[in-house]
């Protein structure tokens, strides 16, 4: 069985805002990335069970860059998503609402290639990329 790993924030936003810049491919290339010189160049999502997501993430300098992707398992608007990436590992994703903030709490299996402290600190990165583009918009 996979090591579960879970990271989480809490967004100064209503959980409506957090959802839409969470789904919204115009938003996911904005703040999609788990250091600067990294970015999104594409995004596509599927929102529903069964749907498909795909993140394109390059290096900005060109040397590097792979597909983030799988098929969404379920989609509650507001309140969760999980799905299974493309080499079986699964996630889920929380969302919380609290007045006006709202708290993300993400559940996911680790890959073998990296340490779990690599992985934990590079999708928190992302989360907090999240954060600081949706309180800032």
């Amino acid at each position: 069985m996979a090591t579960e790993i879970t990271i989480g924030a809490t967004v100064n936003a209503p959980v409506e805002v957090v959802w839409e810049y969470w789904t919204g491919p115009e938003h996911i290339t904005q703040w999609n990335s788990a250091s600067p010189d990294w970015h999104t160049t594409k995004a596509e999502n599927d929102l529903r069970a069964g749907g498909k997501f795909l993140s394109r993430m390059e290096a900005k300098d060109g040397s590097f860059g792979f597909d983030f992707g799988g098929v969404y398992d379920e989609v509650i608007p507001n309140k969760l998503i999980s799905y299974t990436l493309g080499d079986g590992r699964k996630a889920k994703i929380t969302f919380t609402d609290e007045d006006e903030e709202t708290q993300i709490t993400t559940v996911f299996d680790a890959e073998n290639q990296n340490s779990i402290e690599m992985q934990k600190s590079g999708w928190q990165a992302i989360l907090d990329n999240f954060k600081k583009y949706t309180e800032a918009n």
